[in-house]
């Protein structure tokens, strides 16, 4: 018997699928529960409190002459104000449009010409950057800039260079905006992510979408209006965002964002704000497991670990040490979700990924080459095609050829080679195109041979990937 993933049933009605209704929503029936816990910044922010500068912050975007679907690019280390600006941007009926922060020079070009932003979000360290590529981003009106010691340099740089620039904190002077929540179907955000044969595409998520994958990671960990989920990777990447602090929000819990991740300290973080939920991406869960053990480690209160990939050698024994209910995983991409969910409680095949979520997806392993289906236990190109509207990208952002070529045959073509055993199982095998990934990030290899090949002492270069060694480093 094939087993699927099933019984899914959304906190929210399908047409109340936007950050704005939801916090709107939670705000207004649990104002002073806590949302957002900044520990490095000693802060934290209820409901009420966390609409109310959501809504100032969209006031200061149009009162700065913004119109309802302009892009704002953030370029930020994890941050209050980057998630607050986050919030701005839903509530306003704007486009967030998270960039790498390890970007410069041409990747951060291609990603500002594509999106070409009205208004952007910068800590002030990544000011000289976008003077690096000025030719390329006059489109940007205003910069609001991150003090991360250096703003009023990054600000009288900024301005020096022809652009209007302001403090971050200017956008909570604004007179709070209330605006009708946007519809599902609009754009809500754009995140890049790795080409293979090609720059790195925008994909463009509607807010159906953004929720549709928050209410995924709720389902996939049980979450309640009880849990606090914790996590250390960066907004800038979906995991951090629509799959940890989305998932909160819909579920009426608390997030705790940090600065970055610790594998020595990760067990005191997860302590020390009573974390019950978090999620794992590549060797960070080696990486902890590699700590020196202490007797208290199972002292917390920790029940659920989102892994992607779980490394499977180690998972029982790690379940122990820390006193963790259940591990999970999931497959899916930016594009697509997650058409792949694992079953809450229950241990895995080796290797195994999870089942198919048959009620919201179609999907079928096929020949790369002609699209035909090939046997079960046979590696094959995932190929998905979802059964509700709005719950996947609307395509690649400025890119039409390469959303057409995605979409084939109508069904979305995602390049992973996986195979599938008779109970349903899916395993994730490999790629079928070059791809790198390093510490759980997509890395663009057409982008750095780019990169590499604007020094003058080069003619020709390939950038290839190399095995990480650790088992939960592989490519995924």
């Amino acid at each position: 018997m094939v087993r699927e993933y099933t019984g899914t049933v959304p906190n929210f009605p399908r047409d109340e699928w936007s950050l704005a209704t939801v916090l709107r929503a939670h705000a207004a029936s649990r104002p002073h529960a806590t949302v957002l816990v900044c520990p490095d910044e000693e802060a934290q922010w209820t409901y009420a409190e966390a609409l109310a500068d959501a809504e100032a912050i969209a006031g200061s975007w149009y009162a700065a002459g913004a119109r309802a679907g302009d892009r704002v690019l953030v370029m930020a280390a994890n941050s209050s104000q980057f998630v607050r600006s986050w919030f701005g941007t839903a509530v306003g009926g704007l486009v967030e449009v998270p960039i790498n922060t390890a970007y410069e020079g041409e990747f951060l070009r291609h990603q500002t010409e594509t999106v070409r932003p009205r208004w952007a979000v910068v800590d002030d360290v990544h000011a000289e950057r976008f003077v690096a590529i000025a030719e390329h981003a006059r489109g940007i009106e205003r910069f609001w800039v991150v003090d991360t010691g250096q703003a009023d340099k990054a600000i009288a740089l900024l301005r020096a260079n022809g652009w209007r620039a302001e403090p971050w904190e200017a956008l909570l002077e604004g007179e709070r905006l209330v605006l009708p929540a946007p519809s599902p179907t609009s754009l809500a955000s754009i995140f890049f992510t790795s080409g293979t044969t090609g720059p790195s595409k925008g994909v463009a998520m509607p807010h159906s979408q953004m929720y549709f994958f928050g209410q995924e990671v709720v389902w996939l960990t049980r979450l309640t209006a009880d849990d606090t989920y914790l996590t250390t990777t960066p907004l800038f990447h979906g995991n951090a965002q629509f799959m940890a602090a989305y998932p909160a929000i819909v579920a009426g819990a608390r997030v705790v964002v940090r600065r970055k991740f610790s594998a020595s300290r990760w067990i005191d973080h997860v302590r020390d704000d009573a974390v019950t939920v978090t999620n794992f991406v590549g060797v960070m869960m080696d990486f902890v497991w590699k700590q020196k053990p202490r007797w208290d480690d199972a002292d917390n209160r920790l029940r659920c670990v989102y892994a992607a990939p779980t490394a499977s050698s180690i998972l029982l024994a790690f379940m122990e040490r820390f006193g963790v209910e259940s591990f999970v995983d999931a497959f899916g991409l930016t594009e697509t979700s997650a058409p792949i969910l694992s079953p809450y409680g229950e241990i895995r095949p080796p290797g195994a990924a999870g089942l198919l979520a048959s009620e919201w997806f179609e999907a079928r392993l096929v020949d790369p080459d002609t699209d035909r289906e090939v046997p079960v236990g046979e590696v094959g190109e995932l190929v998905v095609r979802y059964k509700h509207p709005w719950t996947c990208s609307l395509g690649y952002y400025n890119m039409p050829e390469k959303t057409v070529e995605a979409w084939r045959n109508l069904w979305f073509h995602t390049g992973d080679a996986l195979r599938r055993d008779e109970q349903g199982w899916y395993y994730f095998v490999d790629r079928y195109k070059d791809a790198l990934r390093r510490r759980g990030e997509n890395i663009s290899s057409y982008e750095v041979e780019q990169a590499i090949l604007q020094h003058p002492a080069v003619r020709e270069c390939a950038v290839i990937g190399v095995p990480a060694g650790v088992e939960a480093g592989r490519t995924r």
